[in-house]
């Protein structure tokens, strides 16, 4: 029997682990790497072309949304469900334009969990039922009055939105710098043309965007006025 290959991305130790136990019990799965954070999980789909990519939307770095985007570009074939807490209407939408395959909620079932991941291997798409009809609710209005998906994201570079992930979570740019591995002037460089595509020119109106677009978590908004 051909198992399915599985990479897990989440940055919860307690919650992979969780996960990895889950599909260890069904035979007709394998986990074949783990990833803590969206690089990690962009390096490891690249690496391990994995059948189905468990993702999360929240994780350091770079989040699950980027992620997605950076992996289908690199292996436009890859099958991605998004199994996260947030269930709001914009993630859902934005990982499905993204080119996710299915979502879940993390209050989800084991059982549906394993269900979603059959589907997709098989070339399915999963969404839980509440998450599709929402979905296409939103398709028909979306139709009905012309308006077409707010994507302003995928006009940014990869590293723009590195970038833009860490400046909002309050990384300065010598922080933003030694974790990309960049110099400060280009780092410099990259925040001045991600705010130039957006039309925003401070720290907290880039810290709202990222907030309104779920490229971070609304933890902090409370910070920002």
């Amino acid at each position: 029997m051909k198992r399915t290959r599985v990479l897990l991305a989440e940055d919860h130790v307690i919650v992979r682990e969780g996960l990895r136990n889950l599909l260890d019990l069904d035979e007709s799965f394998e986990v074949v790497g783990e990833a803590a954070d969206g690089k990690s999980a962009v390096a490891l789909a690249k690496q391990l072309d994995p059948d189905v990519i468990v993702m999360d939307i929240a994780m350091p770095g770079l989040n699950g949304f980027e992620a997605t985007r950076q992996i289908l570009s690199a292996k436009p074939s890859a099958r991605i469900l998004v199994l996260s807490a947030h269930g709001d209407d914009e993630y859902v939408a934005h990982m499905n334009e993204m080119g996710a395959v299915g979502f879940l909620i993390k209050q989800s079932s084991g059982e549906v969990l394993i269900r979603a991941i059959k589907e997709i291997a098989a070339g399915r798409s999963y969404f839980s039922p509440a998450i599709l009809q929402r979905l296409n609710k939103a398709d028909r209005k979306a139709r009905e009055d012309g308006i077409p998906a707010r994507m302003a994201n995928r006009s940014l570079t990869a590293r723009e939105a590195e970038v833009l992930q860490l400046v909002a979570e309050g990384a300065a740019n010598k922080q933003v710098a030694a974790v990309l591995g960049i110099s400060i002037k280009t780092v410099e460089k990259h925040r001045q043309k991600l705010m130039d595509k957006l039309d925003i020119h401070d720290t907290a109106g880039l810290t709202r965007y990222a907030i309104a677009n779920g490229v971070i978590e609304n933890r902090i908004q409370g910070t920002i006025r």
